[in-house]
């Protein structure tokens, strides 16, 4: 281990402490009666997203379908928008990258369902039209994203925001946030 090794971890360390403690637990927890209201109301919950958003939303995907729904009588209908390559690289080759979350929706999102849509720049177009969509379609929204740049923060119904730009900052955060988002139905609901 060298000093820079040590100095790098701990402000790493420090910095992320400080933006965690800046999350809104308020608007959390709004997500988490949203979800619960989709649950109850045998509504979907689609949720996309880009490389580690993507990642994120796929493991958040796991622990709702899984974890806050075996052996429980409410069940979450969930779906990753990210998790058929098949579907995502047939409608990025002929249709373009920018409608390959849109155009899933248009399929099977109804009124009532909830949409959410997690970008670290806050500008990701596929996913921005996602939300665009899901918000003309009767849908609620959430975007989990950057709290100081970007789009998807204004278009959203409900903003999880991160006040970051540094995109291992925002990812840890958004992380966090969605284990709360789980965690909330695997331990307490």
């Amino acid at each position: 281990m060298t000093q820079d090794d040590l100095a790098f971890t701990t402000g790493y360390l420090d910095d992320l402490r400080h933006v965690i403690g800046e999350l809104d637990a308020e608007a959390i927890a709004t997500a988490i009666d949203w979800m619960r209201q989709a649950r109850d109301a045998d509504a979907t919950i689609y949720i996309c997203g880009n490389g580690g958003s993507a990642s994120i939303a796929s493991q958040m995907v796991v622990d709702i379908v899984k974890g806050a729904s075996l052996r429980k009588q409410a069940r979450f209908r969930m779906v990753g928008l990210t998790d058929s390559i098949a579907t995502i690289t047939a409608y990025a080759n002929d249709e373009g990258y920018e409608t390959v979350f849109e155009e899933p929706l248009k399929n099977f999102a109804r009124a009532g369902d909830l949409v959410i849509g997690i970008s670290g720049s806050g500008n990701s177009e596929n996913v921005l039209r996602a939300i665009r969509y899901a918000n003309l379609s009767g849908c609620r929204t959430i975007a989990l994203t950057s709290g100081e740049s970007g789009q998807l923060r204004d278009e959203a119904q409900l903003a999880l925001a991160v006040l970051s730009s540094h995109m291992g900052r925002l990812e840890d955060c958004f992380f966090i946030m969605t284990h709360v988002l789980c965690y909330a139905f695997i331990e307490d609901d």
